[in-house]
């Protein structure tokens, strides 16, 4: 039942998926079921809304075009493996790195890949001490995050690890191009120039989620970003 969910919901976004991504997607949410029951990764296991909310609408920005082939990616703040996990699943030919502060999350990941049979780097860091290390530091094409902050405070933690020319992507609900207008000064202090605003719809769905994609045209200040906690409690 997943797989064929995944496959024919995907195809309404205009993406194919085959038969070993589609198998792929139904044994990681087997895994998400028995994990869930040691730890808490998601409060949504129903099949279909699980398909649903977690793996197409990560699927989005596949199906709209928008990751290079090839391409870096960084998931920060993956908790149990969204956006990051689905897009390689699709995507195989990804580099992607996972990061997350909280371990057992990512042991949980170790399992899922392993599972899988693919492959990416997992990285036990807070956000905002990943981006200080000099070789995640615009180091990746693409970062991306999803149900993880505000953008303003979202935008210190990812655009730090984009380089120059990459994306900073994440995916919001309906009020994305308002919370864009509102981190106009993160957004400029940290390098970035927003585009507008992606509306998308996930098959037989009335959710109105947008993605909100951020340019990196230059540098960010090695000032930022600023120490744990700050960006949270303090955004620019």
């Amino acid at each position: 039942m997943i797989a064929q969910r995944v496959r024919e919901g995907a195809a309404a976004m205009g993406l194919a998926l085959g038969e070993e991504a589609a198998g792929r997607f139904a044994r990681y949410y087997d895994l998400l079921v028995e994990g869930n029951a040691r730890m808490n990764l998601t409060t949504v296991l129903e099949p279909e809304e699980a398909v649903d909310r977690h793996f197409l609408d990560s699927l989005a920005p596949v199906a709209l075009g928008m990751i290079p082939e090839g391409a870096t990616v960084v998931d920060v703040g993956t908790g149990a493996g969204f956006p990051g996990l689905p897009l390689l699943i699709s995507r195989p030919d990804l580099r992607l790195t996972l990061v997350d502060a909280l371990a057992k999350r990512l042991n949980f990941l170790r399992g899922v890949l392993d599972a899988l049979g693919l492959e990416a780097e997992i990285v036990h860091m807070r956000a905002e001490d990943f981006s200080r290390r000099v070789e995640y530091r615009e180091a990746f094409d693409l970062a991306v995050a999803r149900a993880v902050a505000p953008v303003s405070p979202l935008m210190e933690y990812l655009l730090p690890c984009v380089r120059k020319g990459g994306v900073a992507l994440c995916w919001k609900g309906p009020e994305g191009e308002r919370e864009a207008q509102d981190a106009r000064k993160a957004i400029f202090l940290l390098g970035g120039k927003a585009r507008p605003a992606v509306e998308y719809a996930v098959p037989n769905r009335d959710w109105r989620h947008t993605l909100l994609a951020v340019d990196k045209v230059a540098s960010t200040p090695k000032s930022y970003p600023r120490k744990a906690g700050t960006p949270s409690k303090s955004p620019l």
